[in-house]
């Protein structure tokens, strides 16, 4: 893993130099292509060098460790730990972002909630859905547009479409399909 993240460190290096050529600068395509590569190398490199200068410091935080000073040694020991810590959730979130990205990652997705079987029920659990879709979106910084929706009549959606619009929308939504089977008291029942 260290020499892909070594070879990828390159890249990122190489790609900053040839941002500033002026031959690039006047390549529009060349410009865009390499400012989203450069984009997409940006975290793995920051976090390769977090976890770079974690690892130089820990030799000196193990022999502050053997000092006489016995605060000294406890505060090196804290730190010790705590970087020993770091070093463990760097490791995987950088295995986590070198695995292959699924190119639709980014683009926007497509929601569609039916209430189908279940009646008045199904209608409201499909509005129950459909605002608890809504939320996430805005939380994650997306913005939605309804462009289909058939109200219940007890409340609720017989059928809503909307489009989730933000970069990496796909990517967080992807695995939201299925159908869901809702057991519960109804509302519609007095």
């Amino acid at each position: 893993m260290l020499d892909r993240l070594k070879l990828i460190e390159a890249r990122y290096n190489e790609i900053n130099e040839l941002l500033s050529s002026p031959d690039i600068a006047s390549d529009v395509k060349k410009l865009t292509e390499l400012s989203k590569e450069q984009k997409s190398l940006e975290k793995i490199v920051t976090l390769f060098h977090e976890q770079q200068k974690l690892e130089a410091s820990i030799p000196d935080l193990k022999e502050m460790k053997k000092s006489d000073d016995a605060e000294i040694a406890m505060m090196a020991e804290e730190e010790l730990s705590e970087a020993n810590k770091r070093l463990d959730e760097l490791a995987e979130e950088i295995k986590i972002l070198l695995l292959p990205k699924d190119p639709n990652d980014e683009r926007n997705v497509l929601v569609e909630i039916k209430g189908a079987v279940g009646g008045d029920e199904a209608n409201i659990f499909a509005g129950d859905l459909f605002r608890m879709y809504t939320r996430y979106a805005e939380k994650q910084g997306f913005s939605y547009q309804v462009y289909n929706s058939v109200e219940g009549t007890a409340g609720g959606f017989a059928q809503i479409e909307l489009i989730v619009k933000g970069k990496g929308a796909y990517s967080l939504l992807k695995y939201e399909s299925g159908s869901h089977r809702v057991q519960r008291v109804p509302v519609t029942e007095s």
